[in-house]
């Protein structure tokens, strides 16, 4: 019997809960930080990304529609899964990360408990946004007057390239706590620790379509996103600086909420390439709805 040949893995997209190819049949090829070659990853095009808005579209109001408590369980399953997936994980930020020298991110082993931490915390931010976000405002006359922060609806994310799974772990879990969809634009440089994690989704109880990865040419993909009318806000966290203001010009042509991480300012001086934790990362994917109601009624 002849030696036997690894069975390589295909990186597909994630789109409404499936893995496809892309529909145009291209790939592009993924290789280290020290240029080695990796492996082959969809390269999507604007039609899969229209494709994955409309996922997100169909599958937010059930998502938006659960308690909560019941988000938080599903969020904190999905630290449950990668926890148990912890050696690839690693396996797969390191074959992208090495070789960085002085600017290196987080080893590889730090970088994913810190992603897999990033979701336990956002699980048990879940059900306390509305007491954190919203309240009861004293107004002049006999009323109740109640703020209640509320999901914005689909958003595009944009992932940072670095670090290739923390990034996209705090930008997607930020989101979703308050009960948004997500289309992501996984980091194009480093896209297959953000697949990988997309496998986990598969087994955590996440409705198909609330959370969708591309992988691609951002170039391409970033621009479609910001102009398309069914997404109502957009992380340009990942967005390189000389492309910004195409970008935001793009979203703001349809009134689109434009996100980034750390815009109030905060830090982590014990993690510099980690982007932050925060209430403020959660709600401002959210809006604030304010209700009237007499009081005595």
């Amino acid at each position: 019997m002849g030696e036997r040949v690894d069975v390589r893995k295909t990186y597909k997209l994630f789109i409404g809960g499936a893995w496809p190819r892309s529909e145009s049949g291209r790939s592009y090829e993924v290789m280290s930080a020290d240029g080695k070659f990796i492996a082959n990853a969809a390269r999507a095009s604007r039609k899969d990304l229209r494709d994955a808005v409309a996922a997100a579209r169909k599958a937010w109001p059930k998502w938006a529609g659960l308690t909560a408590y019941n988000r938080g369980q599903i969020l904190y399953r999905v630290a449950e899964v990668m926890e148990s997936r912890r050696a690839e994980l690693i396996h797969e930020v390191e074959r992208a990360e090495q070789d960085q020298g002085r600017h290196r991110p987080d080893p590889a082993e730090s970088q994913v408990d810190e992603a897999i931490d990033t979701w336990v915390w956002y699980a048990g931010l879940t059900d306390k946004l509305a007491y954190m976000a919203g309240g009861l405002n004293p107004v002049a006359g006999p009323y109740f007057n109640i703020s209640v922060p509320e999901p914005t609806g689909v958003a595009g994310i944009v992932c940072p390239e670095r670090p290739s799974l923390g990034g996209s772990c705090a930008r997607l879990a930020a989101a979703l706590c308050g009960g948004n969809a997500v289309v992501a634009v996984a980091s194009e440089k480093h896209p297959l620790p953000a697949i990988t994690m997309s496998e986990c989704f598969a087994t955590s109880d996440l409705p198909p379509g609330v959370a969708n990865i591309l992988t691609g040419h951002k170039e391409e993909l970033v621009p479609v996103l910001a102009a398309h009318g069914d997404v109502d806000a957009i992380d340009v966290t990942g967005v390189a600086s000389k492309d910004l203001e195409t970008v935001e010009a793009a979203a703001a042509a349809n009134v689109k909420r434009i996100v980034r991480a750390g815009a109030a300012g905060q830090t982590r001086p014990d993690r510099r390439t980690q982007p932050a934790r925060s209430p403020y990362e959660a709600t401002a994917f959210m809006e604030i709805k304010t209700v009237w109601h007499p009081k005595g009624a």
